[in-house]
Parts: structure tokens; C-alpha cells; sequence
């Protein structure tokens, strides 16, 4: 193992220094919560304790009337609508039961909502995607807050809830906890194969039909969507992050080694409860941890959505994450995956040419990550580096990863990266901050310069491709899509017709106040542009023919238009107020009307 590289200490020295004061008041906050040595629910009045066990039978009623042994919550995100999240509906009864082999007893808490952005993608229900997370975090403390747990489970997987169940884990940071995943669905049509198909039904060379035939071979069964988006960078960052086991996040839901590490986890959680080797899930995500989710990340070609996610996460626990620190380290942490969107592969190949042990492995080696992290598993990120399988007894054992990938096309080591970065750029000019995913964006593609095509929102570009009136270079301008706007939804219908486009040889780049997740794709896309067109921000100002200028190489965005004329010209409202009124999103005009800036985590104040 390498010393630390001289960026990443340099990046976590300033991140410490930065979080000083609201890192040691979180610390302050949790440990004056997890209070006493013994289960909060030993000061529990008779009632308020009858209550709590009232609906439990037999010796588990028994065991919380006298205080035996730790108590675990589950707060659980199941629903058998979405596919991630199926596999979640035995796990309580499997978690009651490994439960009592540890000497512990375990309760559902509460369940938290979980929306399938694959579901509302394009429709009215994704413009209430971003804020479902802190409707999660909300959720996620209201079930741990009866005071009846040593600790808990997190089931959860997909785009924002993970980040909402962390979140809200963190406002309870005393207890300790681990992350519980079910794993990926098995491999369907490849995922190139399934983008044809879409392109070609955006270009009215596919039918309806063909279209549904090839989603449906992709998307088939219970288990997580296999392409490396915002569900599977989730597991990644609990991985690396220490709050999942190792080598747990993409192993096949209900087999038997699946079942083992769920047993394994509760293990974990039923130790770290008892008062002589406790271990907060607050002390685990500190800064160190931080900086390791977003090493993974870059390293990986994650998707875009946790510069949001993972701004708000570190602020949970008083880790003041910025922008800056992933700019910092994109520029030395190297590729080493290539997972579709950016390479053929998905999430299964990746876990079969050596996963996530694999990348942990060689990231320590180039000491590109924090090694002496607290994690779920123990002190240190080496346990990381270890495989789980099942021995000839049936038994959970690790085994070290290889030194050599599994399949090169897929996963190298860091002395031979797809490419020497991690793929992301943060873009600063007079049209304001921005991010660009590059990992999958050809090369000649990194600067763009271009006339804008001004739109309020993303149906009206397909509205124009249809009509014929984009078969030039241009730069899409998707405004009114940020947090205070819309809710700022995804907007991968953008995607396969941008995709058309590009491959007919014009010239065009996205710029919006919107977002595009783990899937951005080929297209050079500035996203989550900040401050957004509804607050004022400078893309309200953009009019069509003016030119744009992305260039990815000295991380600018600007528009070439005079300053001085373009500072005096009155900024457009946009058509935002319509989409405002409808079914459910009327609820969320308190989450609009305080919402921070992309940057700040586009959660709210």
C-alpha cells in the first residue's frame, strides 16, 4: 500500500479544517443522545414501553419487557413496484430471525416512500424525484424516533433513497447501523443494444412495440436496473464508505450467499449495539470516508447525481463538502471501470471481473483512498479488498481479491486506467457553475461551441426535432428545470434524440439548470447549472442565436455575448408556473419555495 496521494491528504486536510466547527457540534449532538450505557427504552415510562412491545409475540416481547439484548429497527423501502426493491418484502421476517441467533430482537420502525425514476422518467411525477429524498430523510427519523433501538438496519437501493435513509441515519448518528442490499437483477439484452433500439424509435425507425420488447429484455426480473447509474452508485459509496459489508453490494438477490451476508450484516449491527464495543454510524461517516465516496466515484465513472447527494449526505454529518473537493480530485483519481453508460459492460461484468474488492484494492495500492477509516467491518479499509463466497459448509467466508482484473475491458488496475482521470469537470463562467461528465463524451466533442436553441422544457426539444428544426450544430438550452423551478427533474427523454443528433455529425452540447444522473451518455451535457434560471441565474438571460461556448478542457461555460448588454437584458420568467399545478405537486411547493442551489446539496433550508 502507497503512501497517501499528496491531493487526496491535501483534500481531506482542507475538508477537516473546513467541517471543524459543525463536525465537532454533530459529534457533540450524537453522543449526547446516545446519552447513558445502557437501550433508551429502559427510561421509557410502563406506557410508553407497553406500547412498543405490544404487537410483538413471544420471547421477543419477553426480551424488550426486561431489557434483554439489542433491539434493531429496520426501516425498510420496500414495494414490490419497483424491481429494486422487491426482494426487500422477507427481509424483515429474516432479519427477526438472524436476529435471535445473535441474541437480539428486531422490529420493522417504519418504511419510507420509494419512486422509481425509471417509472416517472419524462412525466409529472419525476418533478417530484430530487425532493422525495428529504421526504425519506423526514421519514427515516420519525421511525427511529420512539426511542425503542440500539440500532438498525437500512434497506434501501435505488437513485434517492439512499441518500434519504443516510440522511436521516445520521440525524440519529448514535445508533449504530449498516446498509442492507439485495443486489442487481441478472443481465438482460445489452445495454448498447437496448440504446439502438431507443434511438432508432426516436428517429420513428422502431415501432412502439420493438421499443417495449427491448425494455422489457432489459428490465426483467426483481433485482436492481444493471446499468451504472445513481442505484448502483449507491452501493459503490456504501461499500467504500464502510457502511455496507464487504463485497456485498452487486452479489444476486434471494441466493444463498445473498442471505449470508444479510446474516453477516446483522451480526455486525447486533456487536456494535452492545455498550462495550459500540460503534455510532455517525463516528463512521467522517470526513476521511467522505473523500473515499468520492474517490469511488470518479474512479468509477459514477453518476453525476451525488454531487447533490453526497453534498447533502456529509452535511448530515457536519461535513461541509464542496463542489471544489471533487473538481480536486477528479484530476488525479484515474478511471479504472467502465460501465455502461461509459463502456458495454454492466453492473454484473463489473462484479465478475473483480467488483468492488478489486477497485478498493488497487485505489489503496495508488493510495488514492484513506485507509484508516472506520467501517461496519473494522477498523481499516483492508477488509475491503476481500471477497466474500460461501465454504464447504455453507459457511460465509472472504477470500483476498486478485491482483489481476477479471476482464480488462471492464475493470483495470490503476497502472493501466481507461483514462488518467475521473472523467468530471466543474465548469465556471459567466453562465455560472456547472458540472460535465466526460467519461463517455468522444474527444472531439470536449469543446463546443455553438448558437443556443432556447427551451423551457425537455418535450419542447423533442417538439423541434420533430418539426426538423435541429439538424445543425447547436447548443440545447433546457432552462427552468432547477430545484426551485421544477423540482429538478431528470431529463433523459433529452437523451436518445440529442444521441440522433450528435451521430448525424452535428455539433451540439446540452446546457440546463436540470439534471441527467449516472446516464448522461455521449452527448456533452452541462447540468445542474447554478444559480438556476428561476432564481435569477444567467441562464434566464440566454436568448436563441446566442452563442455558447463549452470547453471542457479549461472548465468554462460561457455565453459570447457582450457583458454589458447581456447584463442589462431583463430575465425571461420561463413557463415554470405551469408545471407547477397538478396532481401531488401542489404538496411540494413548500420543498421548491426553500430550496438551496444545486451545489449546496438542492436540498432544503
Amino acid at each position: 500500500m502507497s503512501s497517501l496521494h499528496p491531493v487526496v491528504a491535501e483534500v481531506t486536510a482542507r475538508l477537516i479544517e473546513r467541517s471543524r466547527e459543525s463536525r465537532a457540534a454533530y459529534l457533540a449532538r450524537i453522543d449526547a443522545a446516545a446519552g447513558g450505557d445502557g437501550p433508551h427504552r429502559a427510561q421509557l415510562s410502563c406506557g410508553n414501553l407497553a406500547h412498543g412491545f405490544a404487537g410483538c409475540t413471544g420471547d421477543d416481547k419477553a426480551a424488550l419487557r426486561e431489557g434483554r439484548g439489542p433491539n434493531l429497527g429496520i426501516v425498510t423501502a420496500y414495494n414490490d413496484m419497483l424491481s429494486a426493491h422487491r426482494p426487500y418484502e422477507r427481509y424483515p421476517a429474516l432479519i427477526r430471525e438472524l436476529a435471535h441467533q445473535f441474541g437480539a430482537t428486531a422490529q420493522v420502525a417504519g418504511g419510507v416512500p420509494a419512486m422509481c425514476d425509471g417509472v416517472t422518467q419524462g412525466r409529472a411525477g419525476m418533478e417530484l424525484s430530487l425532493f422525495s429524498r428529504d421526504v425519506i430523510a423526514m421519514a427515516t427519523a420519525v421511525a427511529l424516533s420512539h426511542d425503542m433501538f440500539d440500532g438498525a438496519l437500512y434497506l434501501g437501493i435505488c437513485d434517492k433513497i439512499v441518500p434519504g435513509l443516510l440522511i436521516g441515519a445520521l440525524s440519529f448518528g448514535h445508533l449504530p447501523g449498516a446498509f442492507v442490499p439485495s443486489g442487481p437483477m441478472p443481465s438482460g439484452i445489452p445495454n448498447e443494444q437496448k440504446s439502438k433500439v431507443r434511438q432508432a424509435f426516436a428517429e420513428g425507425k422502431a415501432t412502439r412495440a420493438e421499443l417495449l420488447e427491448a425494455e422489457a429484455a432489459s428490465y426483467h426480473s426483481p433485482g436492481t436496473c444493471t446499468f451504472y447509474g445513481t442505484a448502483n452508485s449507491n452501493q459503490m459509496l456504501m461499500e467504500i464508505m464502510g457502511l455496507q459489508l464487504p463485497g456485498s453490494s452487486f452479489v444476486a438477490p434471494d441466493t444463498p450467499l445473498r442471505d449470508a451476508l444479510t446474516r453477516a450484516a446483522v451480526q455486525a449491527v447486533a456487536v456494535h449495539a452492545a455498550s462495550a464495543t459500540r460503534l455510532p454510524l455517525g463516528h463512521i461517516v467522517d470526513e476521511r470516508a467522505i473523500v473515499n465516496g468520492v474517490v469511488g466515484l470518479h474512479a468509477t465513472g459514477g453518476s453525476t447525481n451525488h454531487l447533490m447527494h453526497l453534498v447533502a449526505m456529509a452535511r448530515a454529518a457536519g461535513v461541509m463538502l464542496s463542489w471544489d473537493d471533487f473538481d480536486a480530485l477528479s484530476s488525479v483519481v484515474p478511471l479504472l471501470a467502465r460501465v455502461y453508460p461509459n463502456g458495454y459492460a454492466d453492473v454484473n461484468q463489473f462484479h465478475e471481473a473483480g467488483g468492488m474488492a478489486f477497485l478498493i484494492d488497487q485505489l489503496l495500492d495508488a493510495g488514492l483512498l484513506n485507509p484508516d477509516v472506520q467501517t461496519l467491518a473494522g477498523k481499516g479499509l483492508a477488509a475491503y479488498t476481500f471477497v466474500p463466497e460461501l465454504n464447504g459448509t455453507g459457511q460465509l467466508a472472504w477470500k483476498p481479491v486478485g491482483k489481476q482484473s477479471g476482464n480488462r475491458g471492464v475493470l483495470r488496475s490503476a497502472d493501466e486506467p481507461f483514462r488518467p482521470d475521473g472523467g468530471l469537470r466543474l465548469l465556471d463562467g459567466n453562465l455560472g457553475r456547472a458540472v460535465i461528465k466526460v467519461s463517455a463524451v468522444p474527444e472531439d466533442r470536449l469543446l463546443i461551441e455553438a448558437p443556443a436553441v432556447v427551451f423551457d422544457d425537455q418535450d419542447a426539444v423533442r417538439a423541434a426535432f420533430e418539426r426538423g428544426e435541429l439538424n445543425r450544430d447547436f447548443v440545447a438550452v433546457v432552462r427552468f428545470q432547477g430545484p426551485q423551478a421544477i423540482g429538478m427533474p431528470e431529463l433523459h427523454k433529452l437523451t436518445p434524440t440529442l444521441a440522433v443528433l450528435q451521430d448525424r455529425g452535428h455539433r451540439i452540447a446540452l446546457v440546463t439548470d436540470g439534471r441527467m444522473s449516472g446516464a448522461s451518455g455521449r452527448v456533452p451535457a452541462a447540468i445542474h447549472v447554478t444559480p438556476e434560471a428561476a432564481a435569477g441565474g444567467p441562464l434566464a438571460r440566454v436568448r436563441g442565436g446566442d452563442m455558447i461556448r463549452l470547453d471542457c478542457a479549461n472548465g468554462r461555460l460561457d455565453v459570447l455575448v457582450d457583458a454589458a448588454e447581456f447584463a442589462t437584458r431583463a430575465p425571461d420568467a420561463g413557463s415554470q408556473a405551469a408545471h407547477q399545478a397538478g396532481t401531488g405537486r401542489e404538496l411540494f411547493a413548500l420543498f421548491r419555495n426553500h430550496a438551496m442551489n444545486a451545489d449546496l446539496g438542492a436540498g432544503v433550508l
